[in-house]
Formats: C-alpha cells, structure tokens, sequence
C-alpha cells in the first residue's frame, strides 16, 4: 500500500512537471525560437503556447525592444595625422528573432566590433576641423554601413551617435587660442565699423548743418536786401514828396527834414551809455518852429483841397549868442 501511494504521488509530479514543459508563456517585448531535437522550426509570439513534451524546447529567448549599446572609447587618426578620442552610441532593433539567434553568434558584441571598425574608417578620412564640425555627416554616413552590415542578421539599426570627439591637450589649446585670436579680431573689425559710421554721421550732420547755414545766411540776406530796397524806396517816395512840396514854394518841408535830423541826433546823444549829463540847448523856439512847420506840411498832404497859400516867412533868426547849457544829469548817475 505505502509503495502504491508513493508511485502514485511520484506519478503526479511527473505529470506535473510534463504539463508545466509543455506550456511557455512569452512576456511582451520578447519571441522565444522553438528547436524540435535541436533543429529550429517556429518562434513563439508574446502569450500562451504549448510545446510538445520531450520533443520541442525553447530554444533563444530574444529581446525585441529598441536596445542601446555603447561603442567603447577608441583613438583615431584623422586625414590630416591627428589623434582624436571617439565614441558613440548605437540604437538598435531586432525585427527577425530567427535570424538574430542563428546568424550570428553574438549579437551586441559583433554590432559593437562593426561599429568601432567603420568609425575610424569614417573619421580617418576626414580631417580635424571636419571631424569636430559635421557630426551629423559621420553619423549619417556611419548608419548606413552598418544598418547594411546588419540586415541579414534581422537587426534594424535606428540612429548612431557620436557620443564624445576629445583632441590631444596640445590640439585643444590651439584651437582655444585660434577661437580667441579669431575672436578679438572680430571684435577689433566690429569698433573699427562702429567707429567708421560714427564719423560717417557725424560728417553726414556737419554737411547738413552748413548746408541749412548757408542756406538762412542766403535768405537772410535776400531778405536783409528786400528791405533796404523797401526803405531806399519809401525815403525816395518821401523825398519826392518833399522836393514836391519845396518846388510848390512850402518852406515847411526843409523845416521837416532839420527837425527830423535833430530828433535823430538828440536821441543818440540821449542814448550814449558813457555820458553822465546831457547838454540841452536853451534857445528852443526854432525846435518849436521845425515842428509847427511839419505839421503843416501833413496837413497839406493829407487834404485834397488846393494847396494853401505859401505861409508867411519865419522871423529872422537872431544873431549867434554864446552857448548856454544846462546839465541834467542822467538818471543812475
């Protein structure tokens, strides 16, 4: 009886064992191949699948999601003789899990290796400043060959980057010094400009500034001229009027023109800043004399009536007397 239940229990757990073989369940993201006595005949799709017992096997479990190898740091000599550490990172997809298995041994190894390979083949014919200023022309070029190289292993190789481009010390203290020469020579052509435009302007506002002076020294004499012709007129109308007037026998326009020029001088000698007093002459009847006379001559200008009857003659003016002046002194003195 205890050897029956223990066959029975031993029973059991074989075909447990048995049942669990032959039931694979694939995680997302992944494919199993499936070998029948070491010969591949199916691959198993993420889910539930059943395989026959002692007969079929797992044979690669292969990762299908996008994975990222790193190409190791590697020393290449550019066109032009120079050293330069490079590298890069590789992103890559599996689209044939067969293939990927059972075509190359493998797999992220053999891409690493290919990539390290074609990028000094790349980067050595190309020369430094090539190198450090069209990346994206070696990753484009460096994609190509190897997304070719991989597609009978049913890989599809997404992009190639270059991770890091690192010139020998001696290298990189030129190129500091060039980008600072290169630099402050910038820098020198850009005042050089700046201040050419600067005197540009300023020449520019100095032709503009002559030009307007010129050119109101050019209308203030037109007009200074206007007007010495409108007063050479009006004192030419006047003098007609007046030699009118004396020809008619109207003594009262050479009383005019006497009072008038004593006005004039009368008001400069009041006018001079450097006199303390001002001399006023006692007799003052022939000053009243002049400007009754030029009342008159109005007068007789203005009315439309024949011309008055000649006026009678001024007195005889007396005999010259010796000067009496009074001195009155001007104000602030």
């Amino acid at each position: 009886m205890a050897a029956a239940t223990i066959a029975s229990i031993a029973f059991l757990i074989l075909a447990l064992v048995i049942v669990l073989g032959a039931i694979k369940i694939v995680p997302q993201g992944r494919e199993y191949t499936v070998e029948r006595f070491g010969r591949y005949t199916r691959t198993l799709k993420p889910g539930i699948s059943f395989l026959t017992p002692f007969i079929e096997g797992v044979g690669r479990r292969i990762n299908m999601m996008e994975q990222v190898l790193d190409v190791p740091r590697q020393d290449v000599i550019t066109k032009d003789n120079v050293s330069v550490q490079v590298d890069a990172i590789v992103f890559i997809q599996v689209m044939d899990a067969a293939a990927a298995a059972y075509r190359v041994t493998n797999l992220d190894y053999a891409i690493t290796q290919l990539t390290m390979t074609n990028l000094r083949t790349v980067v050595g014919n190309m020369e430094l400043d090539e190198v450090l200023s069209q990346r994206d022309q070696i990753n484009t070029r460096l994609l190509d060959v190897i997304d070719q190289a991989t597609s009978p292993w049913g890989v599809k190789v997404a992009r190639i980057e270059i991770k890091d481009l690192q010139p020998p010390p001696d290298i990189t203290n030129a190129m500091a010094r060039q980008m600072k020469a290169e630099r402050e020579r910038r820098a020198v052509i850009t005042e050089a400009d700046g201040e050419k435009q600067a005197a540009i302007t300023v020449a520019e506002g100095a032709k503009q500034a002559a030009i307007l002076q010129a050119e109101g020294r050019r209308e203030a004499a037109f007009r200074d001229a206007e007007a010495r012709e409108r007063a050479a007129g009006a004192e030419a109308e006047a003098t007609k009027l007046v030699s009118d007037a004396i020809a008619s026998g109207d003594v009262n326009a050479i009383n005019y023109f006497v009072a008038l020029k004593y006005v004039e001088a009368f008001a400069k000698l009041a006018e001079s800043p450097q006199q303390k007093t001002v001399i006023v002459p006692a007799d003052m009847g022939s000053l009243v004399g002049s400007i009754a006379g030029i009342g008159e001559l109005v007068k007789s200008i203005q009315s439309d009536s024949p011309p008055p009857r000649p006026p009678q003659p001024a007195p005889q003016p007396r005999p010259p007397q010796p000067p009496r002046a009074t001195a009155v002194p001007r104000a602030g003195s």
